[in-house]
């Protein structure tokens, strides 16, 4: 019996990540290997075909979330991809790639936009779909990514409720999102994806070319909404550094460390109040390349 079967493995939350360059204007091509695997080799020709799968989502978001709804993956509009709805796999053959065209341009990261795919069956085909759990179904939680987007460590990103700069909060990570090729945003304080307010706390940062000194450059910092009263102090800054490692030559490590400071209110976790923070400090991210690798998505280490 030959099966067919997705190469995506998913992580805690039932999602794979799949990170595709940002580009302004244009499609970028996200390439998910699709496997066939049996106790004999693949003698056939053999079409597979590939659908959407809405109802796992639907699944999965009442299994992880509840009854939280803004907390709930959403599935990704048709207008920002396209795949083929078979993919040919000729005998002698073991596996192929769907070439999936991502056109995000315009997406709004402070959702959690996936692609759910499956792997279609019917007496008619010349293959069974693999019925192990993840085996048949990839659920996409699509990523765009940029130069400076990633996870940064906030050990030295200190948050400070007013009154109380004794007792600083710190989170160890702190993920950004894309907005365009030259800007990302963070959520402010000790916000998150998962946070229900999450929308009205974006803080944009925006990476310019000029220059602090010889290393350093500057950062603008701004927000969409004049009602979490964000004010920076000083000038924002980051630096870049790049090294090849030490006992592997092809291994290129980037370094991007953010220096900013900026005060904001928090009006709607005390409706009717107002609770001011002040945020200051570093946050930095090592970004790891492979060389030998050409394809610029699978080249970073994620």
């Amino acid at each position: 019996m030959q099966l067919v079967s997705f190469k995506a493995e998913p992580d805690a939350n039932g999602v794979t990540f799949a990170y595709v360059r940002y580009y302004p204007e244009g499609k970028v091509t996200y390439k998910l290997p699709l496997i066939i695997s049996g106790s004999t080799p693949n003698v056939r020709n053999r079409t597979i075909h590939i659908g959407l799968d809405i109802d796992t989502v639907t699944v999965l978001n009442k299994e992880q979330y509840g009854h939280r709804e803004e907390l709930y993956f959403k599935i990704l509009d048709h207008k920002y991809y396209s795949f083929p709805e078979t993919i040919e796999i000729p005998a002698g053959e073991s596996s192929a790639t769907i070439p999936i065209e991502f056109a995000l341009s315009d997406l709004d990261q402070s959702d959690k936009w996936v692609l759910p795919l499956t792997i279609l069956e019917d007496p008619s085909y010349n293959y069974q779909a693999n019925p192990r759990k993840h085996y048949r179904k990839a659920i996409l939680r699509v990523n765009p990514f940029n130069d400076y987007s990633g996870t940064y460590n906030g050990t030295l990103y200190k948050i400070v409720l007013e009154g109380d700069t004794q007792n600083p909060m710190t989170l160890s990570d702190h993920r950004t999102f894309v907005v365009d090729d030259k800007t990302i945003f963070i959520y402010a304080g000790a916000r998150n994806i998962d946070s229900q307010d999450r929308k009205l706390y974006k803080v944009f940062i925006e990476f310019t070319d000029e220059r602090v000194d010889l290393l350093t450059k500057k950062l603008r910092i701004y927000s969409d909404n004049p009602n979490i009263n964000l004010k920076v102090i000083g000038q924002p800054s980051y630096t870049i550094e790049e090294e090849m490692d030490a006992t592997k030559p092809y291994l290129k490590h980037i370094y991007i460390t953010l220096n900013l400071a900026y005060d904001f209110v928090d009006y709607t976790t005390v409706p009717g109040n107002v609770i001011r923070y002040s945020v200051s400090g570093s946050l930095s991210m090592q970004r790891d390349l492979n060389t030998l690798i050409p394809d610029e998505d699978q080249q970073i280490q994620w």
